[in-house]
């Protein structure tokens, strides 16, 4: 049932409020958001930003997002416009909204799950428990929302849980440990190919770490020493039989594709850095002892030249410790994935839905796919889709099926334009045949 919104300063003389959060201020709305929105802003006690939208006619259901990335920048006050921006759809839908910056950039998940429960609580004080509460996870994002609704999802003394539900869109789903195992691969090529990073006489070592300790390097430098390499900037035509054998060899070994090599070589420099930083004490939690790289000009020659780096014990134990999911989910789940994504392989979700029927949980998961080649949004429709999807499923208990998700495209495509690609009958390949196996012969 729609409902007008109370103000804040109502919902807190109501009672539903902690005596230590501070009332949201409101705060004009990023302008893309539209009419019929009311923004607020505060900022929780490790100063993380949080942003709060609420439709003038309210469902009484909340979306606690959680954005991608990592963002390596400092957190700022606007750090989650382009968010709501972005998912709009879901806040015209009637529900409320609510994101955090989070409390700093960089990696960090189980972190990044509190911050985004932090967030909730300063809703409810503010604002009042909803009838329904819904992890959002976009991208990595999809990695915390993954781990929130595992370690944050603890019944009260009603016996009432935190969250009902999650929505997980284009998510890093394999975890830290195994999703990154691509970028480990394209590090190792363009030190093998390219010879510049590390510089000559480096550790193997910094491939697992982003770049050696005390190392100071800049995106712009690394842009510059893969184009100078590959000529990847340039027309096809352009580049020399030397740069297009280059590009050709990275991208076979590291099987990411051509066009997508230089953002997932930067995500390996910096944001590895960031992770040995703040979770892996300073070691490598990723290897590619023993992986056989195939499809290179000279696989032979190739695979004689290329670094090797041992993943350490302790930092696999850590990263796993923070970021993998382990299936345990008390909830219903729907997550969304476009199949054509080079920045997070669809090939994710295989691995997502292995670890979840393992922990006994497949009936608590539905997996749909989108027909694009997109990663931070599909057309519109989609996401209101399964939102409403997901909704009915926490009210009644009733799995959806695709046929139900597929009307409510349709039926939402009046509402937001655009066109729904859902593919009824996509499987994702196993994990370990996109990417290449570790201690493979």
């Amino acid at each position: 049932m729609m409902r007008r919104l109370l103000a804040p300063g109502l919902a807190l003389v109501m009672g539903c409020a902690s005596a230590a959060a501070e009332t949201p201020s409101p705060r004009p709305c990023p302008p893309k958001v539209g009419s019929g929105i009311q923004c607020f802003t505060t900022q929780d006690a490790n100063g993380a930003h949080i942003l709060i939208a609420r439709p003038e006619v309210w469902n009484g259901a909340l979306i606690v997002h959680t954005y991608g990335g990592p963002r390596m920048q400092q957190p700022t006050a606007s750090m989650t416009d382009e968010d709501l921006e972005r998912f709009v759809e879901t806040v015209r839908e009637g529900y409320a909204w609510v994101a955090t910056s989070r409390r700093r950039g960089g990696y960090g998940v189980t972190q990044g799950a509190e911050d985004a429960d932090t967030a909730r609580k300063l809703y409810i004080a503010a604002f009042g428990r909803p009838t329904h509460t819904i992890a959002h996870g976009q991208s990595w994002g999809g990695n915390i929302a993954a781990i929130l609704i595992e370690k944050f999802n603890q019944p009260d003394a009603t016996g009432r849980r935190p969250y009902d539900g999650a929505m997980l869109t284009s998510g890093v789903l394999a975890g830290g440990t195994r999703g990154y195992d691509m970028r480990l691969d394209v590090r190792a090529a363009f030190q093998a190919v390219c010879g510049v990073h590390p510089a000559s006489g480096g550790s193997p070592q910094s491939l697992g770490t982003g770049l050696a300790a005390g190392e100071r390097l800049t995106r712009e430098q690394v842009s510059g020493w893969f184009n100078e390499c590959t000529g990847a900037s340039l027309r096809p035509e352009a580049r020399s039989a030397a740069q297009t054998r280059a590009l050709g060899d990275i991208a076979a070994a590291s099987r990411i594709p051509e066009r997508a090599l230089l953002a997932h070589l930067q995500w390996a420099t910096f944001v590895f850095r960031d992770l040995a930083d703040h979770v892996t004490a300073g070691k490598s939690p990723f290897g590619n002892l023993g992986v056989r790289y195939r499809g290179t000009s000279d696989d032979e020659a190739f695979n004689q030249r290329v670094m090797r780096v041992t993943p350490d014990p302790e930092a696999v134990a850590a990263l796993a410790a923070d970021s993998d999911p382990t299936g345990r989910i008390d909830l219903p789940v729907i997550t969304m994935h476009q199949v054509r994504d080079t920045t997070v392989f669809v090939e994710q979700q295989h691995e997502y839905r292995r670890v979840v029927e393992a922990a006994g949980n497949g009936h608590r998961l539905m997996q749909t796919f989108v027909d694009d080649d997109q990663h931070s949004k599909t057309s519109p429709p989609h996401y209101p889709a399964i939102l409403k999807a997901l909704q009915r499923w926490i009210e009644t208990g009733a799995r959806p099926s695709m046929a139900e998700v597929q009307a409510n495209c349709e039926a939402a495509r009046q509402r937001h334009g655009g066109t729904c690609l859902f593919l009824p009958e996509f499987a994702p390949r196993p994990w370990y045949e996109r990417v290449n196996p570790r201690g493979a012969s």
